[in-house]
């Protein structure tokens, strides 16, 4: 496994490294906030790469549900043969490109790297410190030092006695769940267009994701370092952040978002030719109004015959 994994040690080290080396002449080489900050740039430089993934994610969520009608359908229409209902399910996913678990994509392709990260902290914990990718001793001496809000970044909620670790991460934890929490309830809320809940299986995936997720993140942190709590929780305020502003801007059709920002627009677009409707006079009452201007028309004498 460590084989496999060894170039992502290299990659995830050296990044570290290299943001850790730019920023230790303003915070001081051996700082916490030097260590915490080159996680954190980690985070970016991962995210921003994965940006056309998540367009992916995206398409790919749209395309499920424009096909909603046809797979309730298919659901129907072979709702005693449960194999041969999957086999015309993954036949439709085929002929329209699309994939049922591509809103995990994103997560999955993190993995490797959460997993090499968690490996060159875990060995930073080490008594003495175990050093992987490019790291040097010098630098596993360093960042095994270095602390977050005064708990090592290297240290974990059971691997400690130190009070003030168990506190940070069971804020960073907390804070991990929660932010996983919100941001699938907000695609849920907003994002995703009115279904019938029934036998509905895109809205049953994305109620498990919503509960699941937060409960295997609040269980298994305790046995992650600092380190790689502070890129989870980065990592997740980034896609909470990501996914609202692509519902603001860009949602789903059909989805809640995607009705609110079309009533904004028809207000915006027919504010103005409303306040000119209700003030502009109809030909009733251009009529009156020249009725009973300033000069009265007088009626006209009819000639009589003679």
């Amino acid at each position: 496994m460590d084989s496999i994994l060894k170039p992502l040690y290299i990659a995830v080290s050296w990044v570290i490294v290299t943001i850790h080396d730019l920023l230790s002449p303003l915070f001081g080489a051996d700082s916490g906030v030097s260590w915490s900050l080159a996680i954190i740039g980690l985070v970016i430089i991962i995210r921003v790469i994965l940006i056309p993934l998540f367009v992916k994610q995206i398409k790919s969520q749209r395309a499920l549900t424009a096909l909603q009608p046809h797979m309730k359908e298919i659901q129907k229409k072979y709702k005693d043969d449960r194999q041969k209902q999957s086999e015309e399910m993954m036949k439709l996913y085929k002929e329209h490109k699309t994939n049922p678990l591509a809103s995990c994509f994103p997560i999955l392709a993190q993995a490797p790297i959460f997993f090499a990260l968690f490996t060159v902290l875990n060995g930073i914990g080490k008594n003495p410190p175990v050093k992987h990718g490019v790291l040097s001793q010098g630098d596993v001496v360093s960042a095994a030092q270095a602390e977050f809000f005064g708990a090592p970044i290297s240290q974990t909620f059971l691997g400690s006695d130190i009070t003030t670790v168990k506190i940070v991460t069971v804020i960073l934890i907390a804070f991990m769940s929660l932010t996983t929490f919100t941001t699938q309830r907000q695609l849920m809320m907003k994002g995703m267009p009115k279904m019938d809940s029934s036998n509905n299986m895109m809205l049953q995936q994305q109620k498990i994701m919503l509960y699941a997720f937060p409960v295997i993140f609040a269980i298994s942190g305790v046995n992650f370092p600092i380190g790689v709590l502070i890129y989870w929780s980065t990592t997740n305020l980034w896609t909470w952040g990501q996914q609202f502003y692509v519902i603001k801007r860009n949602p789903t059709p059909g989805s809640p978002a995607y009705e609110e920002l079309q009533r904004k627009r028809a207000h915006k677009d027919g504010g103005a030719p409303e306040a000119l409707s209700d003030v502009a006079p109809t030909g009733d009452e251009t009529s009156q109004g020249d009725s009973t201007s300033g000069q009265r028309n007088q009626p006209k004498k009819k000639k009589k015959k003679k």
